[in-house]
Order: structure tokens, then sequence, then C-alpha cells
């Protein structure tokens, strides 16, 4: 079982590696997958993480026995953690090549935690659509129009390679970053606002701090770029801007009369995400 210290009604995903990545997943990337694993307790095989399944799905199996736990669905609680772990239960005991169709998740029901290993790397590979539900239902002849249709609809999204839990976006046209840092929001906001303070916020010259939303006890910030900026373009200059924000985190004096200031004018442009 998991620490029982960790407040998971705050921080949902708290405990699992790269909590961050499951945060951004569940809320700011539109298609994406990555890999995880029961623990031996619960059999030891690989799950499938999604961010979207089709029809909204809380899980699935696909025909050849794979898992698939979605992190964007319709929930029936205010505990995002155990509405998941019973899902990923249901997937794992419906017959292949079929959906999880309902959750009815109660206090019983395990968290990802008590399920997944902990120790298990958690990579995440983002897509440019949907094609990864193409084997979920081999007999669905519609399926291959389904994709089509909803990758249509996705904002074109990529990874900042070598920097954890960075995704560049395109929306309209117009290049941005959104950062799952992975830090505590009150530690984070307080460091922000002294680069604000000191005009030091942006993280590459000709962008700026566009605000942040705030998710399951983080907060990510999120940098309009200019224009004609890739993703690639982001690995170096992030490398320095963490150097900046680190040494701002470490910062154990109290904010002052600039900084809270500055403080409140994040907190400001903050967008929570439920």
């Amino acid at each position: 079982m998991v620490d029982t210290v960790l407040d998971y009604s705050v921080r949902p995903f708290a405990g699992l590696p790269n909590e961050a990545d499951w945060v951004a997943l569940r809320g700011l990337v539109p298609a994406a997958t990555a890999t995880a694993r029961l623990t031996d307790a619960h059999g030891g095989e690989a799950v499938e993480v999604a961010t979207l399944l089709p029809d909204l799905r809380p899980g699935w199996k696909r025909a050849d026995g794979t898992p698939v736990l979605a992190l964007q669905s319709t929930f029936s609680s205010a505990d995002p953690g155990m509405d998941l772990g019973q899902a990923l239960e249901l997937a794992l005991a419906v017959d292949p090549g079929k959906p999880v169709t309902a959750i009815e998740p109660d206090k019983a029901s395990p968290r990802l935690q008590d399920l997944l290993d902990l120790d298990e790397p958690f990579i995440v590979t983002v897509h440019s659509g949907f094609e990864y539900w193409a084997d979920l239902d081999p007999s669905d002849e519609d399926m291959a129009a389904t994709i089509d249709e909803a990758s249509t609809v996705i904002d074109p999204t990529a990874a900042v390679p070598e920097v954890a839990s960075a995704y560049w976006t395109s929306l309209a046209g117009r290049p941005f970053l959104r950062w799952a840092l992975g830090v505590p929001e009150p530690d984070l906001l307080d460091a922000l606002a002294r680069l604000q303070a000191i005009r030091q916020a942006a993280v590459v010259e000709g962008g700026k701090y566009a605000g942040a939303f705030r998710a399951h006890g983080l907060i990510m910030p999120v940098w309009e770029l200019p224009r004609g900026t890739e993703a690639a373009d982001l690995t170096e200059p992030l490398g320095i801007f963490m150097k900046r924000l680190d040494e701002a985190l470490a910062n154990p004096s109290e904010l002052t009369v600039v900084e809270r200031r500055a403080r409140a004018g994040l907190v400001a442009r903050s967008v929570t995400l439920r």
C-alpha cells in the first residue's frame, strides 16, 4: 500500500513516478500515451496510460490483452485517484477488444498508487493524432474515420526534447510552452514572483509569461513564445531558465513588497482545471 502521509485529496497523483506528467496528460496534452506497470501483487503486467479514448471511455482492453487507462474521461466523484484506480481494475477485467463503459467508485476502490509499481519509469510519447486507437477494437469498421475526425480538432503539441514535462503547443498559429514543473503551487508561485519582479520570468528572449493552469495540487505555467519557435528550440533556454528558477526556489527570505505584488498578478492569471 502507499504512504498514507501523502494528501491525495489535494494531489491525487502524488507518489506516482513523474507526477507532473500524470497531471499534464490529464489536463493539458491532447494525444499521448505512456506505459506503467502493475505491482507484482497485481500481476506485474504492463498498462498503457492514454490521454483520451473514444467516446470518453475510462478504460479499454486492446485486442492483444493490454489494458488501457484514460486520464481524460468523465468520472463520477471528486477523487480522480480513486476513479482511475477503479477504471484500471475494470480494464483488467473486461474481455479483449472491449471498453470499460462506466465506473462507480466507492471508498473501497483502490488508488493508482495501490495498483502500480511506483519504481517503474513513466515515459510519455506525444502523438500528432489518435492513431493509438487503431487496434483497440479490430471489429470496429468505423474506427479509422473516428480517428481522422478526432485528430483534426486537436492543437499541435510536442514534448520539448530532454526537458521533463515541458510541452510546446500551437494555438491559432501562436506557439506556447506549457510546463508541468512538479513543484507545489505555493513554492512555485513564490519563485516565479521573484523572477517576475526582476523581469526574468520569460523562458526565451521575445517571449512572455502568459499565465498558468492549476490542477491536482500543482501549477503549470504557460509562456507565449516568439512566432516560429518550435519544441526543439526550447531545450537549451529551458535549461538556463531552470537554473534561475532553482535559485529562486532556494531563496528562504520573505517576499518583498514588489515580489508580493508580482505574485498577486501571477495568481490572477491562473486558471483551475477540474
